[in-house]
């Protein structure tokens, strides 16, 4: 059964309080709905590709036809017996080249979407969903894990490495740091220089210094509450992943979101 109270934490790890959780965080774990939601997000990225219609295709290449003791292969007019035009052959046209009128963005209706978002933000609440994705959460010491306002007004990345620790977040930075390590001793990865797991998640109301502060510690993303999407929480389709919501960001996620039906 889901949770409606969450313990609020200080800057040391240790409860202050209670807050009152929104609806939204009962919503149904729904990973299904997740995984459409971000490959749609995904696919707005997508570059049209596309091939010149006369793409090898500007030849006097002809076949012969048959009857010569030779193959039917195009053959450029002119001295010598090169081949043209066909696939396969030097300076020849693509066999089956991409297209720029292809359809290569996906759309899922606005209801879908939103059901989505609500069902990654639910599934941050849970400890064993968390756990399933991978991360590191033996010292965090409550899901979700809410934290006092007072963690968006840090400033130094000094700062933002000790609160973690204290609310047993390093674990997983940790996790992170090895991540680089292994996958560097594997070789090279095509079209990345590296490669590395993906770290804890900051939910904040308002931006105050903390997303500063905290770009240089790795595997660590900052994003304020308005600005939330389910690839954000579910990144690379999979739910639970390991977030920490100020006191502020819990009630505007109330006010955004408090009736917590797609």
């Amino acid at each position: 059964m889901a949770r409606t109270t969450a313990k609020i934490f200080d800057l040391k790890g240790k409860p202050i309080g209670k807050i009152k959780l929104p609806p939204v965080f009962k919503t149904p774990l729904r990973p299904d709905v997740i995984k459409r939601a971000v490959l749609a997000m995904q696919s707005n990225r997508f570059q049209p590709q596309g091939r010149n219609p006369m793409a090898g295709k500007r030849t006097t290449a002809e076949s012969m036809g048959v009857g010569l003791g030779i193959s039917r292969m195009p053959r450029i007019k002119g001295g010598g017996q090169r081949a043209a035009l066909a696939p396969g052959t030097v300076g020849g046209r693509t066999a089956h080249p991409p297209v720029s009128n292809k359809r290569i963005i996906k759309r899922i209706p606005k209801k879908e979407k939103r059901l989505a978002l609500l069902s990654a933000i639910a599934a941050t609440a849970s400890k064993k969903v968390v756990a399933s994705r991978g991360h590191s959460v033996e010292d965090v010491p409550y899901a979700p894990l809410v934290v006092t306002d007072e963690l968006e007004k840090l400033k130094k990345t000094k700062e933002v490495e000790e609160t973690l620790i204290h609310l047993g977040l390093w674990p997983d930075i940790y996790r992170v740091k090895e991540s680089r390590k292994i996958r560097a001793g594997k070789g090279k990865s095509r079209g990345r220089k590296m490669k590395q797991a993906v770290g804890p998640l900051i939910v904040v109301a308002e931006n105050k210094g903390i997303i500063e502060a905290a770009r240089n510690v790795l595997g660590v993303e900052v994003v304020t509450v308005n600005n939330l999407n389910a690839e954000i929480l579910a990144p690379g389709t999979h739910p639970g992943r390991l977030t920490v919501w100020t006191n502020g960001a819990i009630e505007r996620l109330n006010e955004l979101y408090g009736g917590g039906k797609a």
